[in-house]
Order: C-alpha cells, then structure tokens, then sequence
C-alpha cells in the first residue's frame, strides 16, 4: 500500500486535527506538532504529514504533493484551487467579519478595506454594490483602521477579544468558518481505498462529537 501524504496546518488546526485523527483510532505520535520538522513520516499508518502554513495546504493539495489536506474554509474561499472537499470537520469555529472604529462611516468614494483576504473581501463588496479599495496586509490587521490606513477591516474573528482590545467593533458577519478535509482529485482515483477510509473514520468522529 502506498504513503497517504497529508498536508496540516502548524497551530490550533493541526492540534484539533490530529485529535481527530487520534479519535478516529490512527497511532499519531502526541509530540508530531512540537517537532522542528516539516515532514513527518508515521510509517505504523502507512502516512506522511507536510506542516505547512495554513494559506500553502490547498495549494500542495492542488498540485498532488500531498494526497490529502486540512484547510479552514477562509484559505478554501480565498485560494479556490481546483481540489475536493471530502468532510467538515467542524474543528477551530470561527468566522469572517466586517470590523472598524465604533460610530466610523466608510467614505462615499472607494472606502479602503485592510485584510489578508482580499478574494473574499472584494466579492463581498460587490455583492453589497460598493466599490471598495482593498488594502493586503499579512498581519496585525486591527492596527490598520487605528492608524488611518483604512475605512473597515475583513478579518478571522472567534472571540471577538482581539477586536475589542484594539476598541474595534463588528459591523457585518459574512460567513462561518470550520477546517475541511480536502483531496487532490488525481490521488482520490490512485488512492480511493485509504482515502476512503480516512474520509470514513474521521466522518464517525465528527458525527458523535
């Protein structure tokens, strides 16, 4: 039987994740996140882990380094590569919002929107009919409406803490978000039997949790 190469995310994902895993009844060694390294190889299960960045999993799903990924459905909604998406894990709630200074008004003319995501944050605008400047930015996105750097924010929020440390407040929810199990659409033809199984066990899980 060939290697199942798994792509997680370093962090609350991947230690929700490999709980799951654990659940499920797969020998995952309790120490796999706290390694420094970036495979890992658990040959008692016939599985390898790549510890990826949380925006870089849908992208080794899609281009068939790793068979099967963990992704939030933010990076699935933002990256839209071309991938399966097999199972809601229903891991790491949270969701997107539409965040700012209390009692602020966007500008009438091209309002600046700072976010990581600016697929989904340009969608939605559109939807709403406004035209809007996005601004990326790759962290610390509360500090951008603080220094005038723009009108709103598009950000993660789960329990609204980090928001309201920086006297944010929320203005609109656009979605909510969970990790989903993701798979390359080659490797489910190559591997169906393994990642069928997998899909099977972790979906037991989920559903008694």
């Amino acid at each position: 039987m060939s290697v199942l190469t798994i792509a997680m995310p370093k962090g609350r994902i991947f230690e929700e994740a490999a709980a799951l895993l654990v659940k499920a009844g797969y020998e995952i060694p309790p120490d796999l996140d706290d390694s420094r390294k970036l495979i890992i190889d658990v040959p008692a299960e016939n599985m390898r882990f790549i510890l990826a960045k949380p925006m870089d999993v849908t992208t080794y799903v899609e281009h068939g380094v790793a068979d099967v990924g963990i992704a939030g459905k933010d990076v699935m909604l933002e990256e839209e590569r071309d991938v399966y998406e097999v199972l809601d894990l229903k891991i790491s709630h949270c969701y997107l919002a539409v965040a700012g200074l209390p009692g602020t008004e966007m500008q009438d003319v091209a309002p600046k929107i700072a976010t990581k995501y600016p697929g989904i944050a340009s969608r939605y605008f559109r939807e709403q009919g406004e035209q809007v400047e996005i601004v990326k930015l790759n962290g610390s996105i509360e500090l951008a409406p603080m220094i005038g750097l723009s009108d709103r924010i598009v950000d993660i929020v789960s329990t609204g803490r980090t928001l309201k440390e920086n006297g944010l407040v929320e203005f609109e929810r656009i979605v909510d978000i969970t990790s989903r199990l993701i798979v390359n659409p080659v490797s489910y033809r190559l591997k169906d039997e393994q990642i069928d199984e997998l899909v099977d066990r972790l979906a037991q899980v989920v559903e008694e949790a």
